[in-house]
């Protein structure tokens, strides 16, 4: 190998073997850039590449297909909420021309602090030859009051309802004032059913179940509260999910 041969290995050698701190100063190999060249120094002096990863921005298909599965989910929860309004303002001016119209009606309803999805109805009318019947004109007690609260996703889910007074007993109605009708569960509702379906199916279930008029103090030491209701809810959802619907005996209310 001639002289000259031996000076260019010689230089290449140099060149290739160079400390990380020359490549740095020259601008050649991975850390040309200024931006490189931080990445090349965090790297040689023990960052993660998990933490390297993070400091880089996000590419512009990622973000787009964030933005979109944002958007979507968006105009999903619009799409249901319009839903919801325009079914219960349409339900909610036939109940009041027919209240309008009548002057006994069956049952009225009220919004509850002008809210459209949380309604107070009021049952003035049940079998008039029933127990129940007879102890609310004993008491003097006008009407039924009941409380309907309808989820984000109806009408394809039911509404919770309970009653709130007068207390009952028996009647299918349990505690918290929780109602046990298959109609108002996930399995038993159809998105046709209207409001006044429900509420009539109530008048009719309450006075089968020979429900009465709590007249002494609970014997239960339980709260009656919409909580409570909703945990009595649940329980018999789980139960009639497990076991299937089967009406229970009247003398089990």
């Amino acid at each position: 190998m001639t002289s000259r041969s031996k000076e260019k290995v010689a230089a290449a050698f140099r060149k290739l073997f160079r400390s990380p701190e020359k490549l740095d100063n020259d601008g050649a190999g991975p850390s040309g850039s200024p931006a490189r060249r931080g990445l090349f120094r965090r790297h040689r002096d023990g960052v993660s590449p998990a933490e390297t990863a993070a400091s880089l921005p996000a590419s512009p298909a990622a973000s787009t297909l964030a933005k979109k599965k944002a958007g979507g989910a968006n105009d999903v929860r619009e799409r249901a909420a319009a839903v919801r309004t325009r079914r219960l303002m349409k339900e909610l001016k036939e109940i009041q021309r027919s209240q309008d119209h009548r002057p006994d009606p069956v049952f009225t309803v009220e919004l509850v602090n002008d809210n459209l999805f949380e309604w107070h109805v009021r049952l003035h009318q049940i079998d008039p030859e029933s127990d129940l019947a007879s102890d609310l004109r004993e008491l003097n007690i006008p009407n039924i009051l009941l409380h309907l609260i309808f989820p984000e996703n109806f009408p394809f889910a039911p509404p919770f309802m309970r009653v709130i007074e007068p207390r009952i007993e028996k009647g299918f109605v349990m505690e918290g004032g929780a109602i046990c009708m298959e109609l108002l569960t996930p399995r038993g509702w159809a998105s046709a059913y209207t409001v006044e379906a429900v509420v009539m199916q109530f008048a009719a279930s309450v006075v089968k179940g020979q429900g009465r008029v709590v007249r002494a103090p609970p014997r239960s030491s339980r709260e009656f509260s919409r909580r409570r209701a909703e945990e009595a809810f649940r329980s018999l959802v789980k139960t009639h999910d497990k076991y299937g619907w089967v009406t229970p005996a009247l003398s089990d209310g």
